[in-house]
């Protein structure tokens, strides 16, 4: 009976300790958890910021990379033209 009453008051004993453990280790992972989620949402809110300013700089590349916009440039800031057919040379490579 000692034996039985003894294995009775150990067993009482740690789930006295083990339950507020528990308890303790439950609110930790909670405080992780809220943590980790806070980053996500923020690397989210990171990600669409980014994914606007890359569409915003392919419009702009789009924009710049136009043939009028070059022709215009080459025309009025180059004093360049197009060249007549007669102008045009063509030269023949051999290996």
């Amino acid at each position: 009976m000692k034996e039985r009453s003894f294995v009775w008051k150990i067993v009482t004993i740690a789930c006295a300790v083990l339950v507020p453990l528990l308890f303790a280790l439950n609110a930790i992972q909670a405080a992780r958890y809220l943590k980790v989620q806070s980053e996500v949402k923020s690397l989210e809110r990171k990600q669409v910021e980014l994914i606007e300013e890359n569409k915003r700089l392919i419009t702009d590349i789009s924009l710049l990379s136009s043939g009028e916009r070059i022709g215009k440039i080459a025309e009025e800031e180059l004093g360049m033209r197009k060249a007549e057919s007669e102008e045009i040379v063509r030269v023949e490579m051999r290996r």
